[in-house]
């Protein structure tokens, strides 16, 4: 019996790519194809589905994208096998995304036969890493053991604490004495060397990785480095 599998992505060059490497595969069966979470719910609720492989990043649906979306979709499907396909090379984000029920996180960098192989191991019940993700895990978990992160200028350090703190670009600007336009290019820089993009990713990072913590109003910033951006 063939598996039956839905495939979310908002980039419709990836996704024919995707269909077309699948569509070689006699045990795979591509139900369909959504663009946003709105598609999605609709197309799941409209058809039999064993696998789900979505993006993470998927703005513009009703039902969110990213953690949001996730869980929504582990509540309304809950016998549904969930593969999030990713260009987020973020380790703790990966392993929040598994202690929500997601059974495999790949990452887009990868060769498609991982995705492939991800698709019948979590169809059996398994759980499925592709290698550059799990050889980001193992090099995260030395640096959490060694107390270190990616290094932060003094500046971008300042910005990332405010920020997480619950402070906006324009209250940061206002506070430090910078412009908005300087606040903002420094905390991309920051996102940029923890390897995320988005702000959601961002407050996950901080918190999962002890990189932020919450005390008395305070929070706990990396090692930085001498230089100013």
């Amino acid at each position: 019996m063939k598996i039956n599998v839905v495939l979310a992505d908002d980039h419709p060059v990836l996704l024919r790519g995707i269909i077309h490497e699948l569509s070689g595969v006699s045990t795979l069966n591509v139900v369909g194809t959504a663009n946003n979470s709105t598609e999605l719910i609709e197309l799941l609720g409209s058809a039999p589905v064993d696998v789900l492989v979505t993006d993470y990043s998927m703005p513009g649906g009703e039902y969110g994208d990213g953690m949001q979306l996730v869980s929504f979709v582990r509540r309304r499907f809950p016998d549904l096998k969930i593969i999030v396909f990713t260009a987020i090379a973020n380790a703790a984000l990966a392993a929040e995304m598994l202690k929500l029920g997601v059974r495999a996180v790949l990452s887009k960098v990868d060769d498609v036969s991982h995705l492939i192989s991800a698709i019948h191991a979590v169809q059996t019940g398994a759980r499925y890493t592709s290698p550059s993700l799990e050889a980001m895990q193992q090099a995260n978990a030395g640096q959490a053991s060694a107390g270190t992160h990616p290094e932060l200028t003094k500046r971008e350090a300042e910005v990332i604490r405010l920020y997480v703190s619950g402070m906006s670009i324009d209250e940061i600007a206002a506070q430090l004495h910078r412009t908005k336009q300087t606040v903002s290019a420094q905390k991309k820089s920051a996102m940029r060397k923890f390897g995320i993009e988005r702000d959601a990713q961002l407050f996950l990072y901080a918190y999962e990785t002890g990189l932020v913590t919450q005390a008395q109003g305070g929070a706990h910033v990396p090692p930085v480095s001498d230089t100013d951006a």
